[in-house]
């Protein structure tokens, strides 16, 4: 490369840290503004018995958009309302019980200020994210917090980006607050996200392991050899030892057999009790699948037997780790 291309790569890469670090003080700065106003909004949005509603006209919607989505995705029901549609039916959408999140850097959005006052009309609490609190938005909202910056990242000063950046900031700020408030589990986190590699990362361990006849099992004195067959023909590599009331006592795995076997054990006179392992790893059938694989590479074994999550002996299944990396887990 020569010394023109050097000196234009290094101009480049300075304008680009100087977006990055403008978008990273206004997010900063908003982290040191945050008070009792975030409170109360929270505690608006825990209350509420209906939906969000999120609002606002250009780059503000296209984050309200956002915003509502990460809402919905955990746990709180959300939507987003372009003002303009709403002021032309879509308002029929939203209910009494609802609450809105307006979106408006300057306060003064002609389509947000028109629309306030049917918000009023139907008795909605208003929260209010903006960079000017003294604007028509921040007086008429129940709640305004401030999603302000010193500067835009654009040289203009005209393109949202750096405000863009603070009020997505302080939405994810909202929605994860929230969501840890509610008590929001992972196990809720898989039932909204059942689709693509993230949904196959939360399946739950009830959703791959086989069940009924598909789990090998045998009683302490079963013939080792009829354990071996039932290991070879259930196809998993292992077999629950199980007492005579159904509770699991015991693992062999093929392993064992073989190491057995090198031993001098006769297959015919030796009895499944007599060599199983005790003790052996389990799971819930909750618990998610990839809970599963952690717990199979940390004791190196490849299957591990399932319970009832409300009946911790009731044996209710198998996984293996073949099901685990089939269904796209790892």
């Amino acid at each position: 490369m020569g010394p023109e291309k050097r000196d234009r790569s290094a101009a480049l890469i300075r304008r680009a840290s100087r977006v990055l670090s403008i978008e990273a003080e206004g997010i900063t700065g908003l982290r040191d503004r945050i008070d009792e106003s975030f409170s109360r909004a929270i505690d608006i949005l825990l209350q509420t018995p209906g939906k969000l509603v999120l609002t606002g006209v250009g780059k503000s919607g296209l984050i309200g958009r956002k915003i509502a989505a990460t809402f919905a995705s955990t746990g709180t029901p959300a939507f987003f309302l372009h003002p303009s549609e709403g002021m032309h039916g879509d308002i029929g959408m939203v209910r009494k019980e609802d609450v809105v999140i307006a979106l408006s850097n300057s306060g003064e959005t002609e389509e947000i200020v028109r629309i306030l006052p049917i918000f009023k009309r139907l008795g909605l609490s208003l929260i209010a994210l903006t960079g000017n609190p003294d604007s028509t938005l921040a007086r008429h909202a129940d709640v305004s917090l401030y999603a302000g910056v010193g500067e835009e990242a654009c040289p203009l000063g005209l393109a949202p980006t750096a405000s863009t950046t603070a009020a997505l900031a302080l939405g994810d700020a909202l929605a994860v607050v929230l969501f840890e408030e509610k008590g929001f589990s992972l196990q809720d986190f898989a039932t909204l996200h059942p689709g693509g590699a993230l949904g196959h990362r939360l399946q739950k361990v009830e959703d791959i392991m086989h069940r009924g006849d598909e789990v090998p099992l045998v009683v302490r004195e079963t013939p080792l050899k009829d354990a071996l067959f039932v290991i070879s023909s259930k196809r998993l590599g292992v077999t629950g030892v199980v007492s005579d009331n159904g509770t699991l006592v015991g693992v062999i795995t093929d392993g064992d057999v073989r190491r057995s076997m090198a031993r001098g054990t006769d297959l015919f006179t030796t009895k499944a009790g007599e060599i199983m392992a005790r003790n052996p790893k389990r799971l819930k059938s909750s618990e998610l699948a990839a809970s599963a694989l952690r717990k199979m590479e940390e004791f190196s074994i490849t299957s591990l037997f399932v319970f009832d999550e409300q009946d911790s002996e009731k044996l209710v299944g198998i996984v293996h780790i073949h099901d685990l990396l089939k269904a796209g887990i790892g």
